[in-house]
């Protein structure tokens, strides 16, 4: 969907124009139109991702660090102060 929105707004199209052509293909809203907002949304993720590679290829680094690492151990119980 963004590759249509993309190459539509390099030929001149504004979002508005392009949005009701655009439909969702998985999910809830299944075979409904994005809204507006949505589309900017996505326009604007992609530009930060074409702005920033280097901070999305970290995030993904520390996302899969942190999925693969060791999940600590519960701490013990400690007393109530009131029951000692």
């Amino acid at each position: 969907m963004l590759h249509t929105v993309l190459r539509r707004r390099a030929g001149g199209e504004s979002v508005e124009q392009i949005q009701p052509d655009l439909f969702i293909p998985t999910g809830k809203r299944k075979g409904h139109n994005p809204s507006v907002a949505s589309v900017y949304r996505a326009l604007a993720e992609h530009a930060k991702r074409e702005a920033y590679p280097e901070a999305v290829e970290q995030a993904h680094a520390d996302f899969a660090a942190g999925r693969t690492a060791t999940v600590p151990e519960p701490r013990p119980a400690t007393p109530d102060r009131a029951s000692l």
